[in-house]
């Protein structure tokens, strides 16, 4: 299976997720329907699936041009059916739905918005994580509390450590920034930052990340981790606590 990161709006990714053996392809969270139609022209390819993470605009906002286009059937969670206009494929928590030859586990991971899902490719170790989890942060809470969060967080860090993610957002120079400013002795932490500086410096994205990456650096997935908890004065604090300080630090950053 093949991921195409498709740039979008201003700092947006969609992704065209393309099964070459059973010939359906479908887009993950088109912001806009332009970019996505280019594309699918150039390759000649049509489409069958428009998968939503959650509702919000920046996410769904090329559903329905999609759609009449192609179409092509719009797939969300079930508890944002109300939200996600002109639903096809109503999904829930720890569901496995099939597109092409994969099997796709749904994780509901709320907190950013209620109803946000990730999109669990199990064989190809891929995971549409939209606002939830991103390359070195996390998003922010509109709907949710930080517990929410931070458990929805929990369930992504269970999956495998070589697993793809695919976040929403080109966000990762700036989420890297902050990680340095507070976890500024982490050496792997370093090393990724002079990576993804070569990349940003060549307009190149920073995404897919690496579970086992993430789980070494962000800063959000490791607010357990006694080392830091030090850094931040909060020892022997409880995690959402220590969770709810680096979500409020990154807020006013």
């Amino acid at each position: 299976m093949q991921v195409t990161p498709i740039p979008c709006l201003t700092d947006n990714y969609a992704y065209i997720i393309n099964d070459n053996n059973f010939k359906i392809v479908g887009v993950v969270d088109p912001s806009e329907a332009s970019p996505v139609i280019d594309f699918l022209q150039q390759q000649n390819l049509r489409l069958d699936y428009i998968l939503n993470t959650h509702h919000h605009f920046d996410h769904i906002g090329g559903n329905i041009e999609l759609k009449k286009k192609y179409n092509a059937k719009i797939v969300g969670f079930n508890g944002d059916k109300h939200r996600i206009p002109d639903i096809d494929i109503t999904l829930n928590d720890k569901e496995e739905w099939v597109f092409g030859n994969s099997q796709v586990k749904i994780l509901h991971i709320p907190g950013h918005t209620l109803g946000h899902i990730c999109f669990f490719f199990k064989k190809e170790k891929i995971a549409f994580t939209g606002d939830t989890l991103f390359s070195l942060g996390c998003g922010k809470i509109f709907e949710g509390d930080h517990e929410q969060l931070l458990r929805s967080l929990n369930k992504i860090k269970k999956l495998p450590g070589d697993t793809k993610i695919y976040c929403g957002h080109e966000y990762t120079y700036r989420n890297a920034e902050f990680c340095m400013k507070y976890d500024e002795d982490n050496i792997s932490l370093k090393k990724r930052f002079e990576k993804i500086k070569k990349l940003r410096s060549n307009n190149l994205p920073t995404i897919p990340a690496i579970l086992d990456d993430e789980l070494r650096t962000n800063i959000f997935l490791r607010c357990d981790q006694d080392d830091l908890k030090i850094k931040l004065n909060m020892e022997n604090q409880e995690d959402y606590r220590v969770f709810r300080k680096i979500r409020d630090l990154k807020d006013s950053f």
